[in-house]
């Protein structure tokens, strides 16, 4: 019996490992969404300032900072450097001290979009709760300079 050995077919190993890389950056995102069964004013406590110098023990700090390490954020942004996206400082710089800019943040983060910052593609986080994303925005406006 002699069979021939069909190639693979190349095309479809990079459509799966593309596939693969797409699936990684984007799920994995154990954030749940919102019950609405919370108490709204439990995070009205960390909202007061922080007396201390050092950022890092700022409760909205700890608890932004866990939100984005279990999403894809880290995909596409760096605090201080633009990697696919701006850095978490440069969208500081820009949007803080703007009335509407948590509003718009928030509906930028669970929609996605372009042009803000270039021609690269935001992905929509949908399944993200608006308290978390809250809670992710003012970790990164803690990073201010």
């Amino acid at each position: 019996m002699n069979q021939k050995f069909k190639q693979p077919n190349m095309k479809k190993y990079f459509v799966t490992l593309f596939l693969s890389i797409l699936i990684a950056a984007c799920g994995g995102n154990d954030t749940k969404q919102s019950s609405g069964t919370e108490n709204k004013d439990s995070t009205s406590v960390t909202e007061k300032p922080v007396t201390s110098n050092d950022v890092t023990t700022n409760p909205d700090y700890q608890k932004g900072l866990t939100l984005i390490s279990k999403s894809d954020c880290l995909t596409c942004h760096k605090p201080t450097e633009k990697l696919i996206g701006p850095s978490y400082k440069d969208v500081t710089n820009k949007f803080e001290g703007r009335d509407t800019a948590v509003n718009y943040l928030v509906h930028k983060i669970k929609t996605g979009g372009k042009g803000v910052w270039g021609e690269a593609m935001m992905t929509g986080h949908p399944l993200l709760s608006e308290d978390d994303i809250r809670q992710m925005i003012k970790y990164i406006f803690l990073l201010k300079s």
